[in-house]
């Protein structure tokens, strides 16, 4: 991974990152720790892998806090910023990462609890805790951003349609954030190859991703995706509060 961020341009701040365990997430995380900033790495499940990210990320000089929550669970979140209070006493960054839908066996209304009503609960918990310049960064698709003008493929598009009306709650948020002077940007990718989505999308659907990657000639791999995420916290906000990263020509407006 190369640095994307200016070394030490994040000293004394500190950023946390929902699903920062694994995949674009952890790369999100790391690079913030390599810019200098102490960072909270939040799992739900995978608490060796964390814990193994923030020994690699100790290194670095920087302090990594790991926290295990279940998104879905408000007292579980309301644990993970009281114990990022007691530890750092607020925040500079939120990126809201960690999202799913597609994983087996879960209630029918798993994708909208957790892309939507668990993604502004952890804003709204988080809120106290962040700083008059503090950034929220919410990561999804273009197969999601763009779900109300482009049709996604069948097994994809509850999830698609839960993001997106994720985001459009946490965008109802933004004049009471701005009051704040804290910066919103939502990051939209194209399909990233070696994510789980993507893996669970192939499986349902073989030949999907390289389908995709023919339409729009590249596609981003996690750590590609992952510097743009984690530069959307620092570069100014967009005028629409978005960051459109990949291909879109193949997408009608939103």
């Amino acid at each position: 991974m190369s640095q994307t961020l200016p070394s030490g341009s994040l000293s004394g701040k500190t950023a946390l990152v929902t699903g920062s365990s694994r995949g674009i997430g952890a790369d999100t995380v790391r690079y913030f720790a390599e810019a200098g900033a102490n960072v909270v790495i939040n799992f739900r499940n995978k608490a060796p892998r964390a814990e193994k990210l923030a020994t690699q990320l100790r290194e670095l000089g920087v302090e990594a806090l790991v926290v295990g929550a279940d998104l879905t669970d408000p007292a579980s979140v309301q644990a993970m910023f009281d114990e990022v209070e007691r530890t750092f006493g607020g925040l500079d960054i939120l990126v809201l990462n960690a999202s799913g839908g597609m994983e087996s066996g879960m209630a029918e209304d798993y994708a909208l609890l957790l892309n939507r009503d668990a993604q502004v609960n952890v804003l709204e918990t988080a809120l106290p805790l962040l700083k008059a310049d503090a950034r929220v960064v919410f990561v999804t698709s273009h197969q999601a951003h763009f779900i109300r003008t482009t049709p996604t493929m069948p097994e994809y598009e509850p999830v698609a349609l839960s993001k997106r009306a994720g985001e459009d709650a946490l965008r109802d948020k933004i004049p009471a954030l701005e009051e704040r002077g804290i910066g919103f940007t939502v990051v939209s990718g194209d399909m990233i190859e070696g994510t789980i989505t993507a893996t669970l999308l192939e499986r349902a659907n073989p030949g999907a991703i390289a389908a995709r990657r023919d339409d729009a000639g590249k596609l981003y791999n996690v750590s590609e995706f992952a510097a743009e995420v984690a530069r959307a916290a620092v570069d100014p906000v967009p005028a629409d509060n978005t960051r459109l990263v990949g291909d879109t020509d193949s997408f009608g407006g939103e």
